[in-house]
């Protein structure tokens, strides 16, 4: 490996913007990038139905060799503030100048990948072909990977690069998650005048929300109403409330009834006071979940000890593209990076996770080649 070319690239994908929604940059950059490599590069028309700067891009390294295929799966766009990111090395980690995020979520995968390319081509370590799904906006609502056509991949399995924990953490179990969306209707009086004339769908919204079951509803399924919208003055009585909810569930089941619960409770209460309800339930992404003893479990855990770290195996309580990709019938588990503080302008990335990072993912190449 070649760890100062690893360090450098990483530094220059970070200054790079890449704001998710506006990938057009990073996008162009990793094609320029990647066509240093043998490789295909399609970028998709996803577009058209995300409305980001560009669309995911799917890059195939042929096989050298009769052997199942494997896929990866990072994401190029970042959260906010991530324009203007200055790089720096301090003690062993790279850090921003704390006026900005880093990025390590998740340009140290797309960072490892490429030096991970580089070390099978250099070194003619024999592979099947690997995809790589490098993803728009999935800090915006995971969008980029639901608009994605799987039907392009040959592979049967992969992982997603991109959870916290160091390298060696691997996500096998995260939740499915659904938004609950009310729109409540009441009507309108002078409240002064003549409170006893309106029905006010604040308080339709107040009473739903005292009739839920919120919070840890038991060890894998939780519920939470996250905003609440409605009136214009205190001398009104508000007709109108929005409320906006969610609940998630590592059991399926157990998230559809959450939601149908709360559903209820809004329809409820709405007839309770005199007015309506309009209750809509959004599945945000499906569950995923993968047994030990399967393949795309039992490689990489092969791999982790093959790198000298100890696999730990995790449920999370959030979900990632994995939890798409896993949905669309491409079985997926999610590695830890080992980023430290993501999402705010103290995240850091340790220069040893990133090597190991890298380590991995050429040593899943290899136990796979072996079987």
């Amino acid at each position: 490996m070649n760890e100062e070319r690893l360090i450098r690239q990483f530094m220059d994908m970070l200054q790079v913007d890449s704001e998710s929604g506006d990938e057009r940059q990073i996008a162009d950059y990793l094609k320029t990038h990647f066509n240093q490599f043998n490789v295909e590069i399609i970028e998709d028309d996803s577009v058209e139905i995300t409305g980001h700067g560009a669309g995911n891009l799917l890059i195939r390294l042929k096989g050298t060799e009769d052997i199942a295929p494997v896929y990866f799966t990072v994401h190029m766009d970042t959260v906010t503030p991530g324009k203007g990111i200055k790089p720096k090395i301090e003690e062993g980690y790279i850090v921003s100048d704390g006026t900005t995020i880093l990025g390590s979520d998740d340009k140290a995968g797309i960072a490892a990948l490429v030096e991970a390319i580089h070390i099978i081509q250099e070194n003619d370590i024999p592979h099947g072909d690997i995809e790589i799904v490098i993803t728009v906006g999935e800090e915006s609502g995971l969008v980029g990977a639901k608009a994605f056509d799987t039907g392009q991949l040959k592979s049967d399995f992969g992982y997603a690069i991109d959870s916290t924990g160091k390298v060696g953490t691997v996500v096998t179990s995260a939740p499915t998650q659904s938004k609950v969306e009310a729109h409540l209707h009441g009507r309108t009086a002078h409240a002064g005048v003549a409170p006893e004339e309106g029905v006010s769908a604040i308080n339709i919204a107040a009473k739903a929300i005292s009739m839920m079951k919120l919070g840890r509803i038991d060890s894998e399924t939780t519920a939470n109403v996250g905003r609440i919208e409605g009136g214009s003055a205190t001398n009104i009585v508000a007709d109108y409330a929005y409320v906006l909810a969610e609940t998630r569930s590592q059991h399926p089941e157990k998230m559809e009834s959450q939601a149908q619960h709360m559903k209820e409770a809004f329809e409820k209460a709405a007839e309770t006071f005199g007015g309506s309800a309009e209750v809509s339930i959004e599945k945000m992404y499906d569950h995923l979940y993968a047994e030990q003893d399967s393949e795309v479990v039992s490689t990489v855990k092969t791999a982790i000890e093959n790198i000298g770290r100890e696999a730990d195996f995790i449920s999370l309580g959030g979900g990632s593209d994995g939890n798409i990709f896993n949905g669309k019938g491409i079985q997926t588990v999610v590695l830890g990076l080992g980023y430290e503080n993501i999402h705010t302008t103290s995240e850091r990335m340790p220069i040893e996770e990133l090597i190991k990072a890298t380590e991995l993912i050429v040593e899943i190449i290899k136990v796979q080649q072996a079987k």
